[in-house]
């Protein structure tokens, strides 16, 4: 996760390496996003004229947006049609007073992950909202676990190097 994604793949790619490159290693995290993506190809503007809103909560060293939001943003983007500008529309809170309003625990301060998604009618009578809070740093610690196993199968195999998704990880049932 993090660092630059097309230089990973690159660099991965050029070696015929075995990696596993996600924005999230969380694997309910990216069960929920894979979700989202087959809901928004299937029924796109399935939400037309509804508005986002999107607030997520990271602990204060995180400086950039979280991938896992952009993610999520971009298939209720598809669902809504809604014009939600990614560099000036999510409320990204970084600091623990504002993390402590919006409900993350005093003991997950220096590792969490709160987000919630909104979309709202534009008369206001209908909302819809997800969320998915992570405290602490268990839930990716397992999910890289499941990656390793899963890409230690692949070099057993004797196939060629590749870079897979954490998507592969998960379809291929790879989890404990």
């Amino acid at each position: 996760t993090g660092g630059d994604r097309e230089q990973l793949m690159s660099d991965m790619e050029s070696r015929d390496a075995f990696a596993v490159i996600a924005p999230n290693m969380g694997k309910q995290i990216v069960a929920m996003q894979a979700g989202l993506e087959d809901l928004a190809e299937k029924f796109p503007s399935a939400f037309a004229g509804y508005k986002l809103e999107v607030t997520e909560s990271h602990q204060k060293t995180k400086a950039d947006t979280s991938g896992t939001a952009k993610a999520v943003i971009g298939s209720l983007k598809t669902l809504s049609d809604d014009d939600f500008d990614l560099e000036e529309d999510i409320k990204m809170l970084r600091d623990d007073e504002s993390s402590l309003a919006f409900g993350v625990p005093e003991d997950a301060m220096n590792g969490h992950a709160f987000h919630t998604y909104t979309l709202t009618s534009s008369d206001g009578s209908v909302q819809f909202q997800l969320q998915h809070n992570v405290s602490g740093r268990t839930v990716y610690a397992e999910g890289t676990a499941d990656a390793v196993k899963f890409l230690a199968s692949k070099v057993k195999s004797g196939m060629e190097g590749k870079v897979f998704s954490m998507i592969d990880v998960l379809s291929e049932g790879a989890l404990e």
